[in-house]
């Protein structure tokens, strides 16, 4: 039975709501200004390309060659987060990733793409993993699909505010002072990652028990109710909290393959989009950018209205899946031969929109099965095993392109790898709890 007095519901969200206002839209920006380094050479393979002289399968290797970077070094540095705290982990990466985006803009040769391209990859690795394990600090379960959704928007909202200023760059600044467009734009891009890693240094706070702006009450609160979740995951799933842990759960090898069909779809729209847009709709790389922010800022929407709603019902399953299916139908649309280029875009919309509704309420199972060292363990491997597929994907799509001249078959096979992981999701996770409140209720599937 529920004894907490209506005085105290009330002080604990306005806590939570407090905590929300302080961390969330500040991680919101960082993750903003890392997406937009990260995927910005989508919009430079409209200019570089033709530069370098490369081909599509050259381009999506180096684009991809991001995730095997990131791959490598992704659990050490989750794993030195939990060690050496948010403050002074987060921030050095960000001023380090700016530096390092902005030196995309001497690449001359398929080789140094590829380079950079895997520098860039290990010094992110540590930040989006990261970011999920620093919010299990602050965050029990009832509140984190709808937290992560909030923090995540920053994926579509990367795309509608850094595809207009992409395509303005390319547009306006090729040929000022001695640079093309393409290396304005990583120049440029780069400086607002550099000023937020400086910044982090003074803003973040490790967790509740150093937080300045708390008193003592709140932080008990806090710390209280994580303390009350790791009691209940001990019950839920025993044995599920050292480093060895994670890697002998079959759920945690599960949710990697999901994830991997996830991020097969992100960056196939990711990387590729502007070219799409290019291709069916505008030359001008301006408009390009414009129509580019459509897909992304329906997602922005999407993505919070299920996090939220899966948060109120307690339900993540159906949630995940639905959604996942729901964009493998888009693609498999937007396929269709002979497809106009505004009917194209329509459906590329419902399935952006889709893919980033199932990511944010994705990051709240690993979160609820996983505790301790398994935690920051669990959560950096499934970011790894799942971000190999941003190496497969942009390249698979440009040798499609390279081999079919078309787009058709490359966005059949993103449908394909959405609809494993959709189906994957239902024949894995039969709850045998949902939380609804702060309570564990037991449900039948």
């Amino acid at each position: 039975m529920n004894t907490k007095t209506t005085p105290a519901v009330d002080f604990e969200k306005a806590l939570y709501a407090r905590v929300t206002r302080r961390i969330i839209p500040f991680l919101f920006l960082c993750y903003v200004f890392a997406y937009i380094d990260r995927v910005n050479v989508g919009f430079a393979k409209l200019q570089m390309q033709q530069d370098l002289g490369i081909s599509d399968a050259v381009y999506g290797i180096g684009a991809g060659m991001f995730f095997l970077g990131y791959f490598f070094f992704e659990i050490p540095c989750n794993m030195a987060l939990q060690k050496i705290g948010a403050k002074r982990w987060l921030g050095p990466i960000m001023v380090v990733w700016g530096l390092v985006s902005g030196c995309q803009m001497f690449v001359r040769s398929a080789g140094a793409l590829y380079l950079v391209r895997f520098i860039l990859g290990v010094v992110e690795s540590g930040f989006f993993p990261g970011v999920i394990l620093y919010l299990t600090f602050w965050y029990p379960r009832q509140y984190r699909a709808k937290m992560l959704a909030a923090f995540m928007t920053a994926v579509p909202l990367s795309g509608v505010l850094g595809g207009p200023l992409s395509g303005w760059i390319l547009e306006s600044m090729s040929g000022a002072g001695t640079l093309r467009g393409w290396q304005w734009l990583f120049v440029m891009e780069a400086i607002p990652s550099v000023v937020a890693g400086l910044l982090t240094l003074y803003f973040l706070e490790d967790g509740p028990r150093k937080a300045c702006w708390l008193n003592e009450e709140e932080k008990h609160l806090l710390e209280q109710r994580l303390r009350e979740e790791e009691h209940a995951k001990t019950l839920e799933t025993p044995g599920h909290h050292s480093l060895a842990d994670a890697f002998r759960s079959t759920k945690v090898w599960l949710l990697c393959l999901i994830y991997f069909g996830m991020v097969m779809v992100n960056y196939g729209i990711s990387f590729w989009l502007p070219q799409i847009v290019k291709d069916t709709l505008s030359k001008n790389s301006f408009t390009i950018g414009l129509l580019t922010a459509i897909p992304w800022a329906v997602a922005a929407v999407a993505m919070v209205l299920v996090g939220s709603h899966s948060d109120r019902t307690g339900e993540r399953r159906w949630h995940i899946a639905i959604t996942s299916i729901v964009c493998s139908v888009a693609f498999a649309a937007s396929a269709i031969p002979g497809i106009s280029g505004a009917l194209s875009l329509l459906a590329l919309t419902v399935a952006t929109a889709s893919i980033a509704s199932s990511y944010s309420t994705f990051w709240a199972l690993p979160t609820t099965l996983l505790s301790g060292t398994a935690a920051s363990a669990g959560i950096a491997w499934i970011n790894s095993v799942g971000n190999l597929a941003g190496y497969i994907s942009p390249y698979l799509v440009g040798k499609i392109r390279d081999t079919t001249h078309s787009m058709v078959l490359a966005l059949l096979m993103l449908s394909f790898c959405c609809l494993v992981s959709g189906i994957l999701t239902i024949v894995s996770f039969r709850p045998k709890t949902r939380v609804v409140g702060s309570e564990l209720i037991p449900v039948s599937d």
